[in-house]
């Protein structure tokens, strides 16, 4: 009784197999055929839940052929119908990526060696064929994606898919034929997709990426710096790891444009304060304004660097003479007249008793600290009027002349 009762189950578990191959093989024949497209899906879903086809490369594979396959067919119907049903742009991208994903299970499955210790691969040949031969859709899923607000993961997933493929070994001689520009572009744009979809951490390695590509425009550098900002905001404990990042992209950004985008040494010098390197942070700045002594923002940038190391005289100096040139930023100017108004705040502070020379000493701090500085925010207010840090600052320096002179 026992022996045949082994058998019985014997038998079953072979059918149970056997059913599954089966479901994968009529899977396959109906793998391109768009009416057909759902009874596919259901049987190939069934095999991969199956224990007994689970880890079989062939299951993958087909699912994979009948993702893409499903992709073709709706680009030839895109070609005679713009507006078929079969081929509108999310629903492709999700038959090519999630086809590539069925392909990137299969690639390894098809390589586990067999009894014998020998590696036969049987589809991997075909699998690299098809990805190659559908590298640039990847960027157009990613786009279409983008354009239907589909940011995270979906649009960052398909352009890093583009951009990592010529890498990857999976195309061969082929990758040459991606145009490296395309490659750092897909990148950027897979960094602009993750900050949407606020992991700024995928966005930060994508900026990275993009440079690192080749990527050209100054953009994939202020934003990655945006990026590590923000995470040093999130998690006080990664603010050293985030300076770090900074001063790394910030450098880059200083060597690939110059001081004509003054936003990198700002980094850079603001990287070296925080750490408390006050002396090489001055050191570096006086090697640079000494080459470009007409330079606004560099003043401005050594008036920060002397008011973190309280030197209040110099800090000054540097923000008056800045506050007086031509190229002055609206920045520069809005810290030039906090910076005279708070010193201006000091020595009216420490101006005591009601005798002529007292007198004479608060005039003179009106003149020449209060007055200067809402002249100077008046200046800044011209540039950009609606800051709401500069309406603060002009409404504590009106407070202090209507106040304190009011007569």
């Amino acid at each position: 009784m026992n022996r045949f009762i082994t058998i019985a189950l014997c038998l079953a578990a072979v059918g149970t197999a056997g059913a599954q191959k089966a479901n994968v093989d009529q899977a396959n024949k109906l793998a391109g055929k768009p009416n057909e497209l759902s009874n596919a899906r259901n049987l190939i879903k069934q095999a991969m839940e199956n224990p007994e086809t689970a880890n079989d490369a062939r299951t993958y594979f087909v699912a994979g052929k009948i993702e893409f396959d499903a992709f073709d067919k709706a680009t030839t119907a895109k070609m005679i119908n713009p507006d078929d049903p079969t081929a509108k742009p999310a629903v492709m991208a999700d038959e090519l990526m999630n086809g590539y994903k069925y392909f990137l299970k299969a690639l390894p499955l098809d390589s586990v060696p067999n009894e014998k210790g020998q590696v036969k691969p049987k589809y991997s040949k075909d699998i690299l064929n098809k990805i190659t031969g559908h590298a640039n859709d990847f960027f157009t899923a990613g786009a279409n994606y983008f354009n239907e607000k589909m940011y995270y993961p979906q649009a960052y997933e398909a352009f890093m898919v583009y951009g990592d493929l010529p890498a990857s070994g999976m195309m061969g001689k082929a990758s040459a034929l991606i145009p490296q520009e395309q490659i750092g572009t897909a990148y950027f744009n897979a960094g602009l997709s993750a900050y949407s979809g606020n992991d700024v951490e995928k966005s930060a390695e994508a900026f990275k990426k993009a440079r690192n590509a080749g990527y050209d425009q100054k953009e994939a550098y202020i934003y990655e710096i945006a990026c590590w900002q923000t995470i040093a905001q999130k998690d006080e404990a990664r603010t050293k790891e985030a300076q770090d990042h900074i001063m790394d992209v910030a450098k880059a950004g200083n060597d690939k444009f110059g001081i004509e985008e003054p936003i990198f040494i700002n980094n850079m010098i603001n990287s070296l304060v925080v750490d408390n390197k006050i002396d090489e942070a001055l050191n570096q700045l006086n090697s640079v304004i000494a080459a470009n002594p007409d330079n606004a923002n560099l003043l401005g940038l050594r008036g920060y660097v002397y008011d973190r190391a309280d030197n209040d005289d110099a800090s000054e100096a540097d923000y008056r003479k800045a506050a007086d040139m031509a190229n002055v930023d609206f920045e520069t100017l809005k810290n030039a007249s906090k910076k005279i108004f708070r010193v201006g705040t000091k020595k009216w502070d420490s101006i005591e008793g009601t005798s002529a020379e007292a007198a004479q000493a608060r005039k003179d701090v009106k003149a020449n600290y209060f007055d200067v500085a809402k002249s100077i925010a008046e200046k800044a207010e011209g540039m950009n009027p609606g800051d709401s840090d500069l309406q603060t600052l002009m409404e504590s320096i009106n407070y202090v002349l209507e106040t304190y002179f009011n007569n």
